[in-house]
């Protein structure tokens, strides 16, 4: 797929005016969130999403499209899972509900650099050395064994992490928040309000997330386009679903099963395309390996599966035992 460089910059130009236009509105009018407007704003984002892979399938083919729809469901059910580690840094620092939409809309933007950083860089990798493929899938499948033992007790570490205490340690920070500002001045010294630690802590937690969500969708596309769009179109209506689905966040009880089987399942695909790309001299003499390729409709269709399948378990179980409830809000 060959992506002229002026579609980079229209893409990437359209995404930077919209976050323009959203942090006017906000910053004109800081409100608390509702479950209608954010209902109404993630369906705009799914369906932008949709419209968008649909011109993908007119402009280029079907398989381009359906990489991209894969690519997008599987960064947004990581995203839903993020939502946990959001939901505790919101209420460790006790952000007021009118600042929150404010917050992860720049800590998005920040996520967005973030990982076109990492995209960058992965799609550089790729391109050149092909044993990457089995660093990747390596590292997705120990990542789906780690998320089947994940303790939700760790999770409270989002909140005070490495940048963090680095933040805190060499920059003074006011007791109580000052409106959205993450810098004030008081008696000539600039000071840090706990809204520049809580972007902190939302930015270093993305940060982590991509060490798993990047790789994954590159097993699903080698396109950068692709993985660029796929992420922006998540993370951009990730702010909207905080909001919509919080309540129901700590419902899905068998969310961390699910992804660690997606995870897993696309860990293996990208093993076995290494398999059949391999290069390695001291594997098959360097040549490729005859080994079966998973393809995309196969992959969207165990991705949307394991995650109907999980939803459904998962309200069934606490239907059926309120006490299975996580507690994300403690």
């Amino acid at each position: 797929m060959d992506v002229p460089t002026w579609v980079w910059f229209v893409t990437v130009g359209v995404l930077l005016l919209l976050i323009a236009v959203d942090l006017i509105i906000v910053g004109r009018n800081p409100h608390e969130v509702g479950i209608k407007e954010a209902a109404i704003w993630s369906i705009g984002w799914v369906l932008a999403a949709v419209v968008f892979g649909i011109g993908l399938w007119i402009v280029v083919d079907g398989t381009i499209a359906g990489e991209f729809y894969a690519g997008y469901v599987t960064e947004k059910a990581l995203s839903v899972d993020n939502l946990f580690i959001f939901v505790i840094i919101m209420s460790t620092f006790a952000v007021p509900k009118i600042h929150q939409h404010r917050v992860l809309l720049i800590g998005i933007l920040l996520a967005l650099v973030l990982r076109g950083i990492f995209i960058a860089v992965g799609a550089a990798a790729i391109e050149r050395f092909s044993w990457v493929f089995y660093i990747f899938g390596a590292f997705l499948i120990y990542t789906a064994w780690g998320l089947l033992r994940h303790d939700d007790k760790d999770d409270s570490a989002a909140a005070d992490n490495l940048m963090v205490r680095l933040t805190k340690r060499f920059m003074p920070v006011t007791e109580e928040f000052h409106g959205s500002k993450s810098f004030v001045r008081i008696e000539g010294k600039t000071w840090l309000t706990p809204m520049a630690i809580v972007l902190v802590a939302i930015a270093s937690a993305d940060l982590l997330f991509a060490l798993d969500s990047i790789p994954a969708i590159f097993g699903l596309t080698q396109e950068p386009y692709l993985v660029f769009t796929a992420n922006a179109f998540a993370l951009m209506g990730l702010r909207q679903l905080y909001f919509l689905v919080g309540g129901l966040l700590n419902r899905l009880v068998y969310l961390s099963i699910g992804l660690s089987l997606i995870l897993a399942f696309i860990g293996v695909k990208l093993v076995l395309h290494a398999l059949h790309e391999n290069t390695l001299p001291f594997l098959n003499g360097g040549e490729p390996l005859s080994v079966p390729e998973v393809s995309t409709g196969l992959s969207l269709t165990v991705i949307i599966g394991v995650l109907v399948v999980t939803t459904v378990a998962s309200l069934w179980k606490v239907r059926r035992d309120p006490g299975a409830v996580k507690k994300v809000d403690d």
